[in-house]
C-alpha cells in the first residue's frame, strides 16, 4: 500500500502565503513525477504544478511566478510554496505521485493521490 499525506492548507488573506507539504509512505520503490492539482466543486481536477524526479518543473499559467514546487527524493516528499495568494486560488489541493511499488520485476508506475487539503483565500 502507498499513502500520500498532505498538510499545510488553511485560511489566509489575499496576498499572503501558504506552504503545502506531502509525504509518500508505504511500499515505495521509486517515485517518478510528483505534483499538485486542485479542484473546485463541479469542476475537473486541474494541474497546478508538476516536478520530475530530476527536478524539471511545469506550472499552470495562472500560478507562474507565484507558486514554487520542490521535492526531496530522499524523503519521498513534495512541497508547494504559494505566495501572493488570490481569492481564485481557493480550492481543494491534491498531492499526486507516480509510484513504482516494486510489485513487478519491471518498473511499473501507478498514480496515487492524497486526500486533499482545503486552501481558502479571503479577499
Amino acid at each position: 500500500q502507498v499513502q500520500l499525506v498532505e498538510s499545510g492548507g488553511g485560511l489566509v488573506n489575499s496576498g499572503e502565503s501558504l506552504r503545502l507539504s506531502c509525504a509518500v509512505s508505504g511500499r515505495v520503490k521509486r517515485i517518478n513525477n510528483m505534483g499538485w492539482y486542485r479542484q473546485s466543486p463541479g469542476k475537473q481536477r486541474a494541474l497546478v504544478a508538476l516536478i520530475t524526479r530530476d527536478g524539471r518543473t511545469n506550472y499552470a499559467d495562472s500560478v507562474k511566478g507565484r507558486f514554487t514546487i520542490s521535492r526531496d527524493n530522499a524523503k519521498n516528499a513534495v512541497d508547494l510554496q504559494m505566495n501572493g495568494l488570490k481569492s481564485e486560488d481557493t480550492d481543494v489541493y491534491y498531492c499526486y505521485a507516480a509510484v513504482d511499488s516494486g510489485k513487478y520485476y519491471a518498473a511499473a508506475f501507478d498514480d496515487y493521490w492524497g486526500q486533499g487539503t482545503q486552501v481558502t483565500v479571503s479577499s
